[in-house]
């Protein structure tokens, strides 16, 4: 059994792009793992938008900028439909809209849709761009035939999505579809769902047409308590949708936020031990978010009584990215205060405030499988000044 339910959605997306790649299915941009996956007969698949009701009714779409939802951004295009594509990770705005050149010849058309095209051929879309999207259409790494989604980890389509519904570009009976290869389509338990995860209302592969008639309602907006103060200095465009529905009225505490206040409730709420019995701070050891740099920082003590501890992490992949470990603990709801990467040592360490989150941080994670291995976690061992 794996160590959590939320920690099988890795299980399942190691599982799927393992698979693709063993069995000769996976196409360019290769590796597939860590992405939203290309397959052959992803443009198969994508064709089959253009026999959906829904497509032919929708008047604006937004596809992801993924490789195999090329073939949608091109059917979209060449059925004279409004495209928007999200910018990659957000980064400078939500969408672009595609425009093509006047006269745009099948072979131009076909340079629009891809990535690079995306960039030469487009205008930004704010928040106040006025999009009244007709049609989603979202990549994933996997798929339920009941329409639950898992995507690659960092949880940009539900964002995406959960931006559109607070800038009001999209109701709640907007369709969602998703294009995947056949492998792609298993079993999902719904416990793995989240409240902000996204579901999907129509399933395309290279053979089949899946309606999933999904009742599960779709996120209401952004949910800030499950958003970083980290994604948020990230992405300029959360930011400014944040300080508005902050002078709105609405409660935009982040998850950090939200953590150490249920933190400081907890200590505040039990008798605190006396300082003397907690593990004395290590030399040197840094405020939380700048972790020490030094040897293995263990268990300092910050902020009066309220102690890190510290848990390392062992046996991380070479190729794994610090993006994916954070994706993962996210996941896992054990989020640390402060992480340490040290890649070239196939090792992170990772501050928790109370011992019983590093507690849960260590059974989530110790046989974890990521990037195809099999994690070591352990607390820290503590070190004595001198």
């Amino acid at each position: 059994a794996l160590p959590s339910a939320a920690s099988s959605k890795w299980h399942i997306r190691e599982k799927v792009w393992e698979h693709l790649e063993a069995s000769g299915l996976a196409e360019f941009p290769r590796p597939v793992r860590g992405r939203i996956p290309n397959f052959k007969g992803s443009l198969q698949a994508c064709c089959s938008l253009r026999e959906l009701d829904v497509f032919s009714r929708a008047r604006e779409v937004k596809v992801d900028p993924d490789k195999p939802l090329e073939g949608a951004r091109l059917a979209a295009l060449q059925a004279r439909k409004t495209l928007l594509v999200p910018t990659p990770r957000l980064r400078t705005g939500l969408f672009n809209r595609i425009v093509p050149p006047p006269g745009a010849t099948k072979e131009i058309l076909r340079r629009c849709a891809t990535s690079q095209g995306v960039k030469d051929y487009s205008v930004p879309v704010g928040l106040d761009g006025k999009a009244q999207v007709d049609l989603v259409v979202v990549g994933s790494v996997a798929v339920s035939e009941k329409g639950w989604r898992i995507g690659k980890g960092e949880g940009y389509a539900d964002m995406e999505y959960a931006m559109m519904v607070s800038m009001g570009a999209v109701q709640e009976d907007t369709p969602v579809v998703t294009i995947v290869h056949d492998c792609q389509v298993l079993d999902i338990a719904e416990e793995l769902l989240g409240d902000h995860d996204l579901t999907v209302d129509y399933i395309l592969t290279p053979t089949r047409t899946i309606q999933t008639n999904c009742k599960r309602p779709k996120p209401q907006g952004i949910m800030w308590h499950k958003v970083s103060s980290e994604m948020l200095g990230k992405i300029p465009i959360l930011k400014t949708l944040w300080c508005r529905e902050k002078q709105a009225g609405k409660d935009v505490t982040l998850q950090d936020e939200h953590a150490a206040n249920t933190n400081r409730a907890a200590i505040s709420a039990k008798k605190v031990m006396p300082a003397n019995t907690q593990p004395q701070a290590a030399p040197g050891s840094a405020p939380v978010g700048q972790p020490h740099v030094g040897s293995d920082p263990v268990n300092p003590k910050l902020e009066g009584s309220d102690t890190i501890t510290t848990v390392c992490v062992g046996n991380l992949p070479g190729r794994l990215r610090v993006s994916e470990l954070k994706s993962a603990l996210r996941e896992l709801q054990v989020i640390p205060v402060g992480l340490k990467w040290q890649g070239a040592q196939h090792r992170a360490f990772l501050h928790y405030r109370d011992q019983g989150t590093a507690g849960r941080a260590v059974s989530s994670l110790q046989g974890l499988s990521l990037g195809g291995n099999a994690l070591r976690a352990e607390l820290a061992k503590s070190q004595r000044s001198k």
